[in-house]
């Protein structure tokens, strides 16, 4: 009796890998899209860690200014002090409930309210019943403003529109 045998195995040897299979078009979309989540990302970190701290106190999140963030009425984020450190930041937009020159309190359309410490020159030309969308910083209870802008934040420019507020939306820094 005989043993078929093929000339191409050896009794020990280890068998040929098999071929790689060629990505779906599936996949390649897939990994297109990944690769550009990756790169948008990046280029987010690069902008973010390349803004400097004059900018940040008078930018909400994204650089835009007065907060922005399309319809967002308010919210909480932590910026970079621009010494090494963070702070805290708040972004509401709302209408002016109580104002004085040392305070501000504004309520959103949900219902959120609070009181902002403002300078004179931020309260200069402010009324209750206005609406404005303002930007502070949060150190234990209480927020400093330190951008006033009075109506609420438009569209903004491509990119963040850094530092130009809303059509004759005046803003009050300090």
């Amino acid at each position: 009796m005989s043993t078929p045998s093929t000339p191409d195995q050896t009794w020990g040897a280890t068998p040929a890998p098999a071929p790689k299979q060629a990505w779906s078009p599936g996949k390649k979309i897939a990994a297109g899209a990944v690769a550009a989540v990756i790169v948008a990302g990046g280029g987010a970190a690069v902008w973010a860690a390349s803004s400097s701290a004059a900018t940040d106190t008078q930018a909400g999140p994204g650089g835009m200014p007065g907060g922005g963030l399309g319809g967002a009425l308010h919210g909480e984020y932590v910026a970079s002090d621009g010494n090494g450190g963070y702070v805290t930041k708040i972004m509401q937009t709302g209408e002016i409930t109580e104002l004085s020159a040392t305070s501000l309190t504004a309520k959103s359309d949900d219902g959120f309210s609070k009181t902002y410490t403002i300078t004179s020159a931020q309260a200069t030309g402010l009324a209750a019943g206005d609406t404005v969308t303002v930007v502070a910083t949060e150190s234990g209870s209480t927020a400093t403003a330190t951008s006033v802008t009075d109506g609420e934040a438009g569209p903004q420019a491509p990119g963040g529109g850094q530092g130009t507020p809303p059509s004759g939306a005046p803003t009050r820094t300090g």
